[in-house]
């Protein structure tokens, strides 16, 4: 992977935590609790907040989106999600959750300089993005901004992340890796172990099948692992994943870039460092 593609790998590693919390703050649970989601586990908060922005989507529309999940388990939470709350309702909340989360994280910081002229940068990048055949980060980007830095920040990290996240799923779509064979692939080159992918709602069987596929196109092995042609593809996958996100960087310029990379750094630290987020998950960031 050359320079330009390293920094775009650096700039997800950084801002991808920073939209994350809306998935396992406590301070978001409250606030999608107290609209009438169900908090004993995380899935009707995650498929609510997460679609909310493209309006009261069915779940093929969500299916197809998120791409990775099965229809099954997509369908238990949508659309039974826009009978709780409306989207819009959902939409305030996780502005609400996300507020108090950062608040919780750094404290009077969220009205530094620092953080301010990190919230611009990442603005004027996710600006940047161009949004055609990109529904989530489109849907995102149509939202109005607010106006504290803190939320701005995360704003951008969140159009950032759907822009990488749809350009992630052309790439799998050119590869002729369907929803679960992605994630069986992407565990076989040791991403995360297969369990971690057991909330996508795949069965065995499916899961086995695509197995199955996988090595009768010769990317596993009879183990299961990866081949030489499995990693070489999955390494494509990724390249262009990296090329697809590449243009709000190459926009917001190598110098710009690489002061909001130096100004992210301490945030990145305390997110991490609050445990709140889980050690294995199904990205693999730091292990492609």
């Amino acid at each position: 992977m050359g320079e330009d593609g390293g920094r775009v790998r650096q700039m997800w590693h950084l801002l991808e935590p920073l939209h994350a919390v809306l998935y396992y703050a406590p301070q978001v649970f409250e606030e999608v609790g107290a609209l009438g989601y169900d908090t004993g586990e995380r899935w009707p908060g995650y498929f609510a907040l997460r679609a909310a922005p493209l309006g009261a989507p069915g779940p093929r529309q969500v299916a197809s989106a998120f791409y990775s999940f099965s229809p099954r388990a997509v369908a238990v939470h949508v659309p039974a999600a826009w009978e709780v709350a409306a989207p819009e309702e959902v939409v305030a909340a996780r502005m609400r959750g996300v507020d108090r989360t950062y608040r919780a994280l750094v404290g009077e910081r969220t009205n530094a300089p620092d953080l301010a002229e990190a919230a611009a940068l990442a603005r004027r990048a996710a600006e940047a993005a161009r949004t055609e055949g990109r529904p989530l980060a489109a849907a995102n980007a149509e939202l109005p901004w607010p106006r504290k830095p803190h939320l701005v920040l995360w704003q951008a990290a969140t159009i950032l992340r759907e822009h990488r996240g749809d350009g992630h799923v052309a790439a799998l779509l050119t590869a002729d890796l369907d929803p679960v064979e992605a994630l069986v692939s992407f565990a076989a080159i040791g991403a995360a172990p297969a369990g971690v992918f057991a909330s996508r709602g795949w069965s065995e069987r499916e899961w086995a099948d695509a197995r199955e596929r996988l090595r009768a196109r010769g990317l596993l092995d009879a183990g299961g692992a990866a081949t030489d042609a499995g990693r070489a593809l999955r390494a494509e996958v990724e390249r262009r994943t990296d090329e697809l996100a590449a243009a709000p960087w190459r926009a917001l310029g190598a110098e710009d870039t690489a002061r909001l990379a130096e100004l992210l750094g301490p945030l990145w630290l305390e997110v991490l460092g609050s445990g709140m987020l889980p050690r294995e998950n199904t990205l693999g960031i730091g292990k492609v």
